[in-house]
Formats: C-alpha cells, sequence, structure tokens
C-alpha cells in the first residue's frame, strides 16, 4: 500500500515511518521543512511532499495515489489558539484527503463523565472531525512509554534526580500508560481493520506516583513522597517544568492530564487486535532505559517542529555576527564530529558553569534551559534539541547551525564550518544575533567581553580536541602498517 504520514518529524511520526517501509509499504510524508527529515536513515526510502496542514493551497496532490493514511499531528504547545489551530489542520486534511481515505488517527484517553484538559478535549474534538468526514479509525491512548517520550522524560528525571519531592494530591489518580511498542503494534495493525470509530488502548493501571515508584525499583533507588492535599493546575504544571527538563508550554497539557484519573476501556481494543498483549509498565521502563543506556533513542519529544515558522538564517542589516576561525590538524569530518557531539552529557568544552548558569537563569524566565540534553550523544538530525538550541541545519562533514531557543531580546545562532584545507580543515565558528528592539542591542554589548572570551576558548577547545582524536587515530593505525610491511 501506499501510505501518507502526517507528522514526520515527530515523537511517533519518527518511529512509525521506519516500520512501515520494513513491512513494505511506499510512504509518503507530510512535512513542512525537507530539511527536518534530511539526516533521517530512512529519508531516500520515502517520498516526501513539502506543505503545511494550516495552509490548505499547500496540500494539494497530498493524497493522490494514496491508500491509507496516518494523522499524527496535535500541538503540545501552548498559546490561546492552539485550538483553533489543530481544528483548521484537521479540516484543511479533510478537504485535501476527500472523502473515501482511510485515516488512523491517534487520539488522547478521555476522563470518564467529567470535563477534561483544553489539551484533550483539541485532541477529541479533531477525532470527532475526521470521523465525521472520513473513513476513520481513531487509536486513543494515555502516556506512552519508551525512550525519549515526553511522558517517560517525566517520570525518569522526576525519579533520578530528587531522592525526596513534595508532590501534588493528584499523583495519586490513576492512569493506564502503554509502551511504545505496543502503541507501534496497534498503529501498524489499524492498516488492516476497518473505519470502526474510537478504540481504547493501554497496559497497566497504576497511579502516577507508583509510576514514578516502579521506576526507582527498576533502577534501585530509594524514593520518598511527600503529598500535599491542594495544588491548582498551574502550580502542578510549573511544579513539573521546574523538576524537568520538559519547558512549560510542553508540561502543561501533561500535568493536567494527571489531575482526574484517565484510564482506558480496552475490551474492544482486545477483541479486534487479540495477538497484541500490551506488556506491563515495569517491562516498558526496563525496555526504554536499555535503549537510552544503548544509544539507540530513535525520536524525541524535542523533535517535534512546533507551531513556529521554520526560519532560514539570512544575513543582512541588523545582522551582529563574531566570526573565529582557525586552521586545524584533522580532516573536516573529525572537526565535523567534535562541534556535533557538544551538549547533552559531554557538555560545551569550555566553562561548563557558565552554560550552567545561563542554562538555569533560562529556566526561571520560562525557557527550557540545559536540561533537555539531546537524542543521541554523537549524531544530530536537523530540527532536534541539543540542550538550549535547537539544529536548525546540519550537514556532514561542512556544517551545522544551532538556533537559540533561550530567552534573549532577539534571535540567536550558533554556526561552525568546516572547510577543506591544505590536508586539514579550516574551522570558521560564527555567533549571530538579531536584536529586538533596544534591550537586544544592551544585551550584546553588555555581554560581548564575555562572549568573546568564551567563544574564542570554544573555538580552540573544538580544534584541540579534534586534533588530539586524530593524533590517537594515528597512533592506531601505525601498528597495522608496520605488520603490512614488516610481517610474513
Amino acid at each position: 500500500m501506499r501510505i501518507l504520514v502526517t507528522g514526520a518529524t515527530g515523537y511517533i511520526g519518527g518511529r512509525l515511518i521506519p516500520r512501515l517501509l520494513e513491512q513494505g509499504h511506499a510512504v509518503r510524508v507530510l512535512v513542512r521543512d525537507e530539511e527536518r527529515i534530511r539526516g533521517r536513515p530512512w529519508f531516500d526510502q520515502v517520498e516526501v511532499f513539502t506543505g503545511d496542514l494550516r495552509v490548505a493551497r499547500s496540500l494539494r496532490g497530498v493524497c493522490d495515489g494514496v491508500d491509507s493514511a496516518y494523522y499524527l499531528v496535535h500541538s503540545m504547545r501552548g498559546g490561546s489558539d492552539f485550538i483553533r489551530t489543530d481544528r483548521l489542520a484537521a479540516e484543511n486534511y479533510l478537504r485535501a484527503a476527500g472523502p473515501d481515505l482511510y485515516t488512523v488517527y491517534l487520539g488522547g484517553l478521555l476522563p470518564g463523565g467529567r470535563r477534561s484538559s483544553p489539551h484533550l478535549e483539541s485532541r477529541a474534538e479533531v477525532g470527532a472531525l475526521l470521523r465525521a468526514g472520513l473513513p476513520t479509525l481513531e487509536v486513543r491512548a494515555g502516556p506512552i512509554v519508551g525512550s525519549g517520550s515526553a511522558s517517560f522524560e517525566m517520570v525518569r528525571y522526576l525519579t533520578e534526580r530528587h531522592p525526596f519531592m513534595v508532590v501534588p494530591r493528584c499523583v495519586r489518580n490513576e492512569v493506564q500508560p502503554i509502551a511504545l511498542r505496543d502503541i507501534m503494534s496497534y498503529l501498524l495493525c489499524s492498516l488492516d481493520q476497518k473505519p470502526l470509530g474510537v478504540i481504547e488502548v493501554g497496559g497497566d493501571r497504576l497511579s502516577f506516583a507508583r509510576m514514578m515508584s516502579v521506576y526507582a525499583e527498576v533502577r534501585g533507588l530509594s524514593r520518598h513522597l511527600l503529598v500535599l492535599p491542594i495544588m491548582t493546575p498551574r502550580l502542578v504544571a510549573l511544579w513539573a517544568a521546574m523538576m524537568t527538563p520538559i519547558p512549560y508550554r510542553i508540561v502543561a497539557p501533561l500535568a493536567q492530564g494527571m489531575l482526574q484519573p484517565v484510564v482506558a476501556h480496552t475490551d474492544r481494543a482486545g477483541a479486534l487486535f487479540p495477538a497484541i498483549r500490551p506488556l506491563s509498565y515495569r517491562r516498558a521502563v526496563e525496555l526504554a532505559l536499555e535503549r537510552i543506556q544503548g544509544g539507540r533513542v530513535e525520536t524525541r519529544w524535542t523533535g517535534a517542529l512546533g507551531a513556529a515558522p521554520t526560519r532560514e538564517l539570512i544575513d543582512r542589516e541588523g545582522m551582529m555576527s563574531e566570526l573565529r576561525t582557525r586552521r586545524v590538524d584533522a580532516p573536516p569530518d573529525r572537526v565535523h564530529a567534535v562541534v556535533t557531539g557538544l551538549g547533552g552529557d559531554r557538555g560545551w568544552l569550555v566553562w561548563d558553569w557558565v552554560w550552567l548558569i545561563r542554562g538555569a537563569i533560562d529556566r526561571l524566565l520560562g525557557g527550557p534551559g540545559l536540561r533537555r540534553g539531546r537524542r543521541h550523544p554523537d549524531h544530530l538530525f536537523a530540527g532536534e534539541a541539543v540542550d538550549f538550541w535547537r539544529v536548525e541545519r546540519v550537514q556532514r562533514p561542512g556544517l551545522l547551525r544551532l538556533r537559540a531557543e533561550m530567552k534573549v531580546p532577539g534571535r540567536a545562532w550558533l554556526q561552525w564550518e568546516t572547510i577543506p584545507e591544505g590536508g586539514g580543515t579550516r574551522l570558521v565558528q560564527t555567533a549571530l544575533f538579531r536584536p529586538r528592539g533596544l534591550a537586544g542591542f544592551i544585551y550584546w554589548y553588555a555581554l560581548y567581553p564575555i562572549h568573546a572570551v568564551m567563544f574564542s576558548r570554544l573555538a580552540l577547545a573544538v580544534a584541540r580536541k579534534a586534533e588530539t582524536e586524530r593524533r590517537g587515530e594515528r597512533h592506531h593505525e601505525r601498528p597495522l602498517e608496520m605488520s603490512h610491511h614488516h610481517g610474513p
């Protein structure tokens, strides 16, 4: 079959596409920016359609020749207009799809008989629109437990970093998480089903507090919770945002989902998909940790493009820049490997304490801070997060451009170019800043003395690390060369 996947840059879409390809399907992906998926291992195996669900005219032809589709688009960002944006995207998709395209939609579980959070209500509205206009199967799921998922990362960071926690009373409410591999199984098997309306899926029923306790048991940690009797939805979200690397605009809908019990009625799913036996929550945690420890995290919650427009860096009047260049005695691919390995657990080579302070300030201002880390220690895709940066473009071995997502009065980028030069590399490191108003100019010039020293040392540290690693490679190569010339 030819399958259309929307939300290809998101957490679920990025996991689903290679599995569809493994099953022999032809896959067309709808993305706003082709560069966001260019580095994915499956990029050359899919048909890329560039369009925006919010812009109807950009979708002409997106469903031509398609047999079935996955609708995996939902806003997890803040702001007052996300409900309108989600509705507009669904309506534009309906017009582009026509009346007969079978669509599988991943929605969210709703609290029984109670008013749910705005984000869950928006997901339900999108499902209702799709079911009314198309033959649709809506798969409703609770928190997804997998390496890199927002729900799992929230549990992981809370439990790993805080032996003693003051928590809101709502953590005692029952939820029904589901393992990532199980949600993949339901989505893949849904292609063989008829448009059956809504099915609810899930694994073990347990409270969010118990989710943290089981995680602690798997990790061999001792953790203690003090439950506060009263806490507002906003305070719950602020508490989770301050305790984890997930920014408030993302964690708010997750935290709101804890305010009341949200469990699945899985009898129908069991009858329709008898071969799928959902994993226990404990096993889902074990599998997620195995992938993290093995460096096999395919996608993370930070990878979705979100509501902000894609931006290209344009050098013109009004852009402040600070350029550093060095000759490096190492090949371009070695230098490129060093710059693409910055951030996360490795840090930034120089003045890590300054980066930590800047990250803490950013968190206080409502930004992501440093605690987002990175998906993989060595490999980067365009569009994913690295601490408080976003990868805007990566081309091996010539270019890495990071766009700042920390709170600053303007727009900021940090870029490295690795240019072949005389058997080595010319490293060009550029910090760029487009100020917003007078505050932006004051910010740039006030911090320039610090930035000038920091970025100079950073370029030097990158060069030295690449040269050191290159010398190590030569050292390991030399015995092989000697045995080649002098062996029997």
